[in-house]
């Protein structure tokens, strides 16, 4: 029997990306977005209807997300793989920010992944299966314009990193991703100050890598078990440097995030 994985964003970016990858290796996928018509032209464009199963879902919607599990196994029968990538980001400084956004982001970012692994862990039990959650550089370190979403990813890390430990007998792996900057509609959809798209072009630092390269990079990591996956050297060591000489990196970070300070 062919294994199942779950995407959410399987839409567009790495979402879609991952999708294509996984469906090649023989998966039955579950694609889970907001957008609807994009997510039907991805199935056609994947073909083979009987191994997908697609979900137009707001993450933050509870209720719904309590239900998609249970559509998952009337459909398929069981779930390997969770795969928490749907997510949003912000820019903007954090004192002009409406509370609002913060939510948002937070709901998307971090509640919403724990509530749906929370759900799958029987699933996953059963198939001594794999979480896997995209996080970000920007949860091990500050970012200027960024409070909210670094906020968001450290609770996301610290979370699983903790389940890790707690579900390591259950025989479900989860594997952390921390990626830095990729080319993916997520920062073309950031949200400004007052929760409309942010009008300024984001600062970037390192090379911009695109969602083809992330895909096969956690696919294998996958393939392997790993814990976590640093893909960027780059943001790797200003993690490094943000522990270990933190004045350093805060002059280096502001000096790079300067134009953030001017909006």
């Amino acid at each position: 029997m062919s294994p199942v994985t779950l995407i959410t964003g399987a839409a567009s970016g790495l979402g879609w990306a991952l999708a294509q990858r996984y469906f090649a290796l023989g998966h039955r996928l579950v694609l889970v977005d907001m957008n609807e018509q994009q997510l039907q032209a991805r199935c056609q464009e994947l073909g083979e209807p009987k191994r997908l199963m697609a979900v137009t879902l707001d993450l933050t919607d509870s209720d719904r997300l309590k239900g998609l599990l249970a559509d998952v196994v009337l459909r398929f029968g069981r779930l390997d793989t969770l795969i928490n990538n749907a997510g949003i980001t912000q820019r903007s400084l954090a004192a002009d920010t409406d509370p609002a956004v913060l939510r948002r982001v937070m709901a998307v970012d971090w509640q919403a992944p724990v509530e749906l692994a929370l759900a799958a862990i029987p699933l996953l039990r059963d198939s001594r299966g794999s979480i896997i959650n995209i996080g970000s550089m920007a949860g091990w370190m500050p970012v200027l314009g960024r409070a909210g979403y670094c906020a968001a990813k450290s609770a996301l890390a610290q979370s699983f990193e903790v389940m890790r430990v707690e579900l390591a007998g259950d025989g479900i792996h989860v594997l952390m991703v921390y990626p830095s900057f990729l080319d993916t509609p997520i920062e073309q959809n950031a949200l400004g100050h007052d929760g409309k798209p942010a009008r300024h072009a984001r600062s970037t630092t390192g090379q911009m890598r695109s969602a083809d390269w992330m895909a096969e990079k956690i696919v294998d990591a996958h393939a392997k078990r790993r814990a976590r996956l640093f893909p960027d050297r780059l943001s790797s060591f200003g993690s490094i440097l943000w522990r270990l000489w933190p004045s350093l990196y805060l002059r280096l970070m502001t000096r790079r995030f300067a134009s953030e300070l001017e909006q």
